[in-house]
């Protein structure tokens, strides 16, 4: 057969091309065939010079050579024809012997150019060796005392061929005596044997002759037979008998070597050599027991020469037997039991099975935490074990079964005092002194969701700066959660509700994640002086628990509004300020009160009125009150004076930086009989109502004062009750400064912590306190309060100082607003 490997056109040539510019070429194995052994001389093997693309012509002059690599002259080629034919005889089994493969290396050499080529032939096998057994006779020596079902080994044949042509089938000559036993195929290690089917005698057939024959499978079938010579021998009278079939001794494990066992006792009746005796163990006794016992062959006795150990073997059942030396020897058995005695040598061990783990924290008690077993490889008391768990943990072991134990929860857990457990078995065993092992199984408590997210105080206060831009960052709440993962996880929102006539969302935003505060459009102090609402904290958990804080934004006043002068008439217009004045009047009177209000609070709506100068620099006979805004005259009137005379009035507050507004103020000199009369009684009954109104002035001043002075006392008192609050609610920290200013009208005291109107609740705002703030430092717009003792008030603390301050305030500012409207 032929298996050769061809290119295609393009790769011959490629090839052509590559011997023309090589000198020496060496090619891999390119042509293989196959051959059956033991073809005749001349057999066809393959078209060599074809395959290997060599030209018939060119094979003499190329000086073609054929080297079978030692195998001989097996193989040749014919030059004329460039055939490999078979040469001489081929024996496979020669070659290769047993070996699976089977195949002869050639290599083909030609000159001019050099090229070698690798050939392969496969030799394969054909049934020519027949079954041969090692001998053409097999004696065998049987004593007629040999009982039935006795077997007798043989050796089988073997074949030099492989595969079919090796297997062998096996059969016995007929006769009455013998039967063959033959191993089944997964039984190859089991030899061929003879089973003793009919008892045999000596004195009717002292010798059998048999014949065992061998068939392999191979086509056509061969065969191979040996014959068997059977003597019968004369049998040995007495075998030897031990005084018991059965000897029992016990034996403490541990022993050391040469430890004495038992010593046996065997006699035979028989005489000289049948009588003699030879002690051992029986043939098929197991290694074990051989290597861990010894027997003297004279004596009997037996001792330890290995290790004893009660958990590998509680007893040996040893077979001895004692042997004659007769012809045929006999032999009596008996059988030594040792009792292998246990001792305390092996600690309980500890297996944790099963594991539920983690646990959650809310599991109920009698939760099955993990499967514990406990094995003692010793018996008795030695075995007895009993397991106990350490102290002062939430867990207890329940028996279940024999050596089974479940560690079951006990109490309750709470993840948020101790996450994990390290809890340590102990198992101990009743020996003497007994023997302990421990183990350790590490408890997870898994967290649910049994802890609301909490704030650091229950409410906050905000000083927020009006004006601010949109968006502005005004404070940052923040919760924590004592539980853990998504359970901790804690985002915020706003609980809305209605300020007035508008959504709180539309004054305000939290950030869900971070919680800080935004106010989403410009405050205006005016329009809302406290703005009192809840943040909401929830955490993920399911289901998901929550707890809210109450934020107080003060809008702190700042000075944008200008003042704005009221006019006589109807809704105050703008225009100038007219009034009739009498030349008769004197120094000093009243002739006119410009009035002015600011829309701001505190000083940026603390009003003061100057006169500005005239122009030309003409000396003017009036004057305005500094914060009364009244005119009046500096010198009597007279004729020199002209009759008409323009007051620009300017009106300033005193926020920084401070807002003004102007009033014109015309006033006209009458010098008539009749008007100055009248003038005069208007001018008196003016002159006694502004008197009175000077009067109740001066009495508002000392009431200011009076409070005033009240309002510093109780903000000292204030102070002192807050530091002594304990360090941690942050009362001694810096606090909100106390600002006390003198003017003309008296010394006022001004706070920076409260407001004037406050917007807490569903209805429009109220009056609450307002406060002074003349000098806010320069923040952009905002107090953020996390952290900052200064952004937060204790609403908790010091309730009776804040309704007193609360009180004075009011008073106070009263007693301004009334002080500023006349």
């Amino acid at each position: 057969m032929l298996y050769s490997s061809r290119g295609d056109q393009g790769d011959r040539d490629l090839l052509l091309l590559f011997i023309i510019l090589t000198a020496w070429e060496t090619g891999s194995s390119q042509v293989h065939y196959s051959v059956l052994e033991e073809a005749k001389h001349g057999t066809f093997v393959g078209h060599i010079a074809q395959d290997l693309r060599l030209e018939l012509a060119e094979l003499v002059p190329r000086l073609f050579q054929l080297d079978s690599k030692g195998r001989g002259d097996l193989l040749e080629v014919n030059l004329q024809n460039g055939v490999l034919f078979v040469n001489s005889r081929i024996d496979r089994e020669e070659l290769c012997g047993r070996s699976a493969e089977c195949s002869i290396h050639l290599e083909v050499i030609v000159d001019r150019p050099l090229q070698v080529f690798h050939v392969e032939v496969e030799v394969k096998d054909i049934n020519d060796n027949p079954p041969v057994f090692p001998g053409t006779q097999r004696n065998l020596f049987i004593a007629e005392s040999r009982p039935l079902d006795s077997r007798f080994p043989l050796e089988g044949a073997s074949d030099a061929d492989i595969g079919e042509n090796a297997l062998l089938t096996y059969r016995l000559s007929s006769n009455e005596y013998f039967s063959l036993d033959v191993p089944t195929t997964d039984q190859q290690v089991k030899p061929l044997g003879l089973v003793l089917r009919k008892p045999l005698d000596r004195e009717e057939s002292p010798e059998l002759h048999l014949v065992l024959t061998a068939t392999d499978r191979g086509k056509p079938e061969l065969t191979g037979t040996v014959q068997l010579l059977v003597k019968v021998l004369d049998a040995n009278d007495n075998a030897p008998a031990f005084d018991r079939t059965l000897y029992a001794v016990k034996l403490p494990e541990n022993v050391p070597n040469a430890t004495f066992v038992i010593k046996l006792n065997a006699s035979d009746l028989d005489e000289g050599l049948n009588g003699d005796i030879i002690y051992s163990f029986s043939s098929d006794v197991s290694p074990d027991i051989k290597f861990k016992f010894y027997i003297d062959p004279l004596s009997g006795k037996i001792i330890v020469t290995g290790h004893i150990d009660f958990e590998e073997s509680k007893a040996y059942k040893i077979p001895v037997e004692a042997i004659d030396k007769g012809l045929p020897p006999l032999a009596g058995h008996c059988t030594v039991l040792v009792e292998v005695v246990d001792t305390n040598d092996f600690a309980p061990e500890l297996i944790i099975k099963t594991l539920w783990l983690p646990v959650k924290e809310d599991a109920q008690l009698g939760t099955i935490i993990a499967l514990i077993s406990v094995i003692d490889r010793d018996e008795g008391a030695n075995g007895q074990v009993t397991c106990s768990v350490m102290p002062h943990v939430p867990f207890k072991l329940v028996s279940t079964f024999k050596n089974y134990y479940s560690l079951v929860l006990d109490s309750a857990l709470d993840r948020e005092r101790v996450a994990n457990y390290e809890v340590v078995v102990t198992a101990r065993d009743g020996g003497s002194p007994s023997l302990s092992a421990t183990a350790s199984v590490s408890v997870e408590v898994a967290d649910v969701n049994d802890n609301a997210p909490a704030f650091a105080h229950p409410e906050y206060t905000v000083l927020v700066k009006e004006n601010n831009p949109p968006g502005c960052h005004i404070f940052t709440v923040s919760a924590r959660d004592a539980d853990a993962q998504e359970n901790a996880l804690v985002s915020y929102s706003l609980v809305e509700r209605r300020v007035g006539e508008r959504a709180l969302s539309s004054y305000v935003s939290v950030h869900a994640e971070s919680g800080k505060v935004y106010a989403l459009q410009p405050l205006d102090h005016e329009e809302l002086e406290l703005l009192q609402f809840q943040v909401s904290a929830r955490d993920a958990g399911v289901p998901p628990l929550g707890s809210n804080v109450t934020l107080q934004v003060f809008v702190l006043d700042e000075n944008d509004n200008a003042p704005a002068v009221l006019l006589p008439g109807p809704g105050g217009g703008a225009g100038a300020l007219s009034q009739l004045v009498a030349r008769s009047v004197g120094a000093g009177h009243v002739v006119a009160k410009v009035r002015a209000v600011d829309a701001d609070s505190g000083y940026n709506a603390w009003l003061s009125y100057e006169l500005q100068p005239v122009a030309g620099g003409a000396h003017s006979p009036f004057r305005v009150g500094l914060y009364t805004g009244e005119i009046s005259t500096t010198r009597a009137l007279d004729e020199a004076d002209a009759p008409r005379h323009r007051l620009l009035v300017l009106v300033k507050d005193h926020g920084e930086p401070a807002l003004t507004a102007t009033a014109t103020v015309l006033l006209s000199l009458e010098d008539s009989g009749q008007a100055p009369k009248a003038s005069s009684r208007a001018s008196t009954g003016a002159a006694g109502a502004e008197a009175g109104l000077v009067d109740v002035n001066v009495y508002l001043i000392i009431a200011i004062c009076a409070v005033s002075s009240l309002l510093v006392l109780t903000l000292l008192l204030y102070t002192a009750l807050r530091c002594s609050a304990p360090p941690s609610q942050g009362a001694c920290g810096p606090g909100k400064p106390t600002l006390v200013c003198s003017s003309a009208v008296g010394s006022w005291s001004y706070s920076q912590q409260r407001r004037q109107r406050v917007c807490s609740g569903e209805g429009p705002p109220k009056t609450d306190l307002m406060a002074f703030s003349p000098s806010l430092p320069p923040c952009p717009g905002s107090v953020d309060g996390s952290g900052d003792p200064q952004a937060s008030l204790d609403s908790s603390g010091k309730v009776g100082c804040s309704n007193i301050l609360f009180f004075y305030v009011c008073i106070h500012l009263v007693l301004q607003n009334i002080l500023i409207i006349l």
